[in-house]
């Protein structure tokens, strides 16, 4: 048998045993997903800016309320600045630094993280006027989705809105402060004192959130049509459980035993608008790592929660989560992958802790070891990245066979670096919307909304369903990516 012939048989069995012999980039992945937040990005672009088809944009955001709030991200493919998954975008990327920093440095991506991080705050700094004035979105979603414009050219209305002790929002300044707080852990090292000022914010919006309750779509109406919450107390509790994690300051933990006994139960899904998870998670973790001092009972249902959710992820719980029949997990039409990636996350963090504590985990129909649990996040982000029935990878611009006419503005339309010609509201839908091409610059990083219930996909831009990527669907990802690459 000649060589040649010799390595074909090895290969051939390799690909037998263990499926396709060629293992994922994740770590050009990794790169991706970060690249995606500065295609995202509002306001005066910074010199080190890579993504070079976008260009500054709504420099005049604040003005009616004689204040500076340019900067922040675009949530999806629109061009409003939406404060809620913002903040939720934020905390995420901050907990894959927390949770995933040495990886990250070891892949010289920790400053890039840090930098979108620093994108965010920085915004939310300039958006927190007062100890209890917050600024939660610029712009109107129902005004913007009647036009097609690359953010370089808006012309719709750019109005501000606030809460305060008048016009309550404690989900939305709950979340900004649970921001702030993961944001102060994740730059404590490079950068104590911004940490510091990260944390003095993070305080006084608890103390908003926590003394004048309500929701914030009451105050900002225009919020309600598109990010409504459908509550409050689990943002409350997940600022408190960030900033335990930051400060060690009893009060914060006497509040989450307070809470104890409304821990928020299993939940569905972990969420942009639903927070339990990660804050079950976070406590639980503190468990194994024997962080609380004193009596434990209270804390345990946070565990047993949070337990009982990554049970039903992997199916070996007494609720499991749908698949489809390519074992992507399922949970609704709209902007699935939005949910997978932040199990995925929670997931992997506490196989994590799990490994490093010496503990598995006991579901319904078994013990899990930490290692099944990353081999099982491994297939779910293996599955967005081309590991699929339809072998596409459902992160813009990795692989070769990604998503072209992703629903997106600035992507669809030809860069104002190529042409600065101003494309119009209008002129946008005929010359770039309908246009059965592929967008003109590529959204690297951006994840999608995902196939549907049956592994099918619709490349086209007026799927907005499928095929709108959003900052909340790629920041889960960041510190998973992270953790599977080696």
């Amino acid at each position: 048998m000649s060589s040649k012939s010799h390595n074909f048989v090895i290969g051939f069995c390799f690909v037998i045993l263990f499926g396709n012999a060629v293992s994922v980039d994740y770590g050009t992945a990794l790169t991706k997903s970060l690249l995606y937040f500065e295609a995202q990005r509002s306001g005066k672009l910074p010199p080190n800016q890579r993504v070079q088809w976008r260009g500054d944009s709504a420099l005049n955001d604040g003005k009616d309320a004689g204040i500076d709030l340019t900067g922040g991200y675009y949530d999806a493919g629109d061009n409003v600045k939406f404060g809620f998954p913002m903040a939720f975008t934020v905390t995420m990327l901050a907990w894959s630094v927390v949770e995933f920093g040495e990886k990250l440095e070891a892949k010289k991506e920790l400053t890039n993280a840090l930098n979108a991080i620093k994108w965010g705050t920085e915004y939310f700094i300039k958006a927190h006027t007062q100890p209890h004035i917050f600024y939660g979105e610029v712009g109107d979603g129902n005004s913007d989705h009647e036009c097609w414009e690359r953010p370089e050219d808006m012309t719709t209305p750019r109005n501000s809105y606030k809460v305060d002790e008048q016009h309550p929002g404690s989900d939305l300044v709950g979340e900004t402060a649970a921001a702030f707080a993961a944001a102060a852990i994740a730059f404590n090292k490079s950068d104590s004192s911004y940490s510091s000022q990260l944390l003095i914010h993070a305080k006084e919006l608890f103390d908003l959130a926590i003394k004048f309750q309500g929701q914030y779509q009451t105050s900002i109406s225009v919020a309600g049509q598109f990010y409504s919450s459908t509550g409050y107390e689990d943002e409350l509790l997940w600022a408190a459980t960030w900033l335990l994690k930051a400060t060690q300051d009893k009060t914060y933990l006497d509040y989450i035993n307070d809470q104890a006994t409304s821990s928020g139960g299993t939940r569905s899904m972990f969420s942009w608008d639903d927070k339990y998870v990660g804050a079950q998670v976070l406590i639980a973790q503190n468990l194994l790592e024997k962080k609380f001092p004193g009596d434990e009972s209270l804390l345990n249902q946070y565990k047993k929660n949070a337990e009982e959710f990554i049970c039903n992820c992997i199916h070996k719980g007494n609720n499991n989560i749908k698949k489809t029949n390519g074992g992507l997990l399922w949970w609704q039409p709209w902007n699935n992958l939005q949910y997978v990636t932040a199990a995925t996350f929670v997931i992997t963090s506490y196989a994590d802790t799990l490994f490093a504590t010496k503990n598995s985990l006991q579901c319904a129909t078994g013990t899990v070891e930490s290692s099944n649990l990353i081999m099982f996040v491994k297939s779910q982000v293996d599955y967005i990245l081309g590991e699929n029935p339809k072998k596409m990878s459902y992160m813009v611009g990795f692989g070769t066979n990604y998503p072209q006419k992703i629903h997106h503005r600035g992507a669809s339309i030809v860069s104002i670096k190529k042409d600065r010609a101003t494309v119009s509201c209008n002129e946008g839908f005929i010359l770039w919307f309908y246009k059965n091409a592929a967008n003109p610059n590529i959204l690297d990083g951006a994840i999608v909304g995902g196939p549907d219930i049956s592994d099918n996909y619709n490349d086209s831009r007026s799927n907005f369903q499928q095929a709108e990527a959003a900052t909340a669907n790629t920041a889960p990802l960041v510190g998973v990516l992270a953790r599977l690459t080696e």
